[in-house]
């Protein structure tokens, strides 16, 4: 037996797949420029993959390996900070942590590498790398570690400036055989939500977003970005809702699933922009949209992400992030101004209950006073 549709629901499914596109990306713009004026921002930064080891199996993801596998790793600390430092010398100011989610729960591998280094979790050893980079290169961690407990955030919120973890979607249907999240047990929407509120009780700077072409219907994506608005407007700690493309690859088991278009991409943003209102940052990853990047900024949203001049994108490799050059050449092409922010939106940069003192510390040193990077027109000269 289906559920009812909430009303609000049905009324935006209605509007994102019936309304003509020029008149939705209008609206969209329109919120953005109240909130957001003319201004576009990135995040200069350096992303470390801490471990491709993964305890979930999703039919998208090119990421996560088995020991044993080309590319399964677990990165030393000597290791990450040679990467570390590479990005700070490249002038990147946040290190961006990805890794795969509790691969101890089900590799001996993996807790024997815990084991020789004092730890028993990854998301603790994750903890102590994030104080280690922030001390000894000054680079913002900023980890995406998949589900946490409230015991993990409280220790991250030491060292990261931010964290986040993508909500995906809302709906545990994605969880049934043959679909994307089968064989994912930490892709349960109730455990990914939960992670998100525990920031919010605790006063940590939250990125999420929803992944979109994997098989969800327009109805499961709104509901997504409801539950997303819901849980900011309960803690007011979302600083920036993802929204992020479906991409086959050869050699995932999705690969002859058909890719959203550019079209379906462009509604999905104008509706998370109208859903989400003026004052959210919303931003959609470019190298994902390959040449059409541009176009992006029609729906509506006020951000690039992370674009790295030394590391590629390790989630999707193939998908080059464009030279900041040209990122710039091209926002600005179209009437806004490029601003390099940090790995905190500057709404947060002013708000010390979101930082711990030693994070607060290394802001003051590289936020200016509108709490975008110093110096943002160093992005002009790379």
């Amino acid at each position: 037996m289906l559920t009812p549709l909430h009303p609000v629901t049905r009324k935006a499914a209605l509007l994102a797949t019936q309304a003509p596109l020029p008149e939705l990306r209008s609206a969209a713009a329109e919120l953005r420029a109240r909130g957001k004026g003319t201004v576009v921002s990135f995040s200069k930064k350096v992303f470390i993959p801490l471990t491709t080891l993964c305890r979930d199996y999703c039919s998208y993801c090119t990421f996560r390996k088995d020991p044993g596998q080309p590319g399964a790793h677990f990165m030393t600390p000597d290791e990450v900070l040679v990467l570390a430092e590479r990005g700070r010398q490249a002038g990147c100011k946040e290190a961006l942590f990805s890794l795969g989610d509790q691969p101890e729960k089900i590799f001996p591998e993996a807790r024997e590498f815990l084991r020789r280094r004092g730890h028993s979790r990854t998301l603790d050893y994750l903890a102590a790398i994030c104080e280690l980079v922030l001390e000894k290169t000054g680079l913002l961690p900023h980890a995406n570690p998949g589900v946490m407990d409230r015991d993990a955030l409280v220790r991250l919120k030491d060292s990261n400036v931010s964290v986040g973890l993508m909500l995906e979607n809302v709906s545990p249907r994605l969880m049934r055989d043959g679909l994307p999240h089968a064989k994912a047990p930490d892709k349960v929407p109730t455990l990914r939500l939960r992670t998100i509120e525990e920031a919010g009780k605790l006063s940590i700077a939250f990125t999420t977003g929803i992944l979109i072409g994997i098989g969800e219907t327009i109805e499961e994506r709104i509901d997504s970005l409801l539950a997303i608005r819901t849980l900011h407007e309960n803690y007011g700690h979302i600083q920036e809702v993802i929204i992020q493309n479906f991409r086959a690859k050869p050699e995932i088991r999705m690969a002859a699933h058909p890719e959203p278009s550019l079209e379906d991409m462009l509604r999905t943003i104008a509706m998370a922009r109208l859903i989400l209102g003026p004052h959210m940052n919303a931003q959609a990853p470019p190298n994902l949209s390959y040449d059409d990047f541009p176009r992006l900024l029609d729906a509506g949203i006020n951000d690039w992400g992370g674009i790295s001049p030394v590391t590629k994108d390790f989630i999707n490799p193939e998908a080059a992030w464009p030279q900041i050059a040209r990122l710039q050449a091209e926002t600005e092409s179209r009437g806004f101004v490029l601003r390099e922010r940090l790995a905190l939106y500057p709404e947060f940069v002013h708000r010390h209950e979101f930082l711990s003192p030693r994070v607060r510390d290394r802001i003051a040193e590289v936020a200016g006073p509108d709490g975008f990077a110093r110096d943002p027109a160093h992005a002009a000269r790379v």
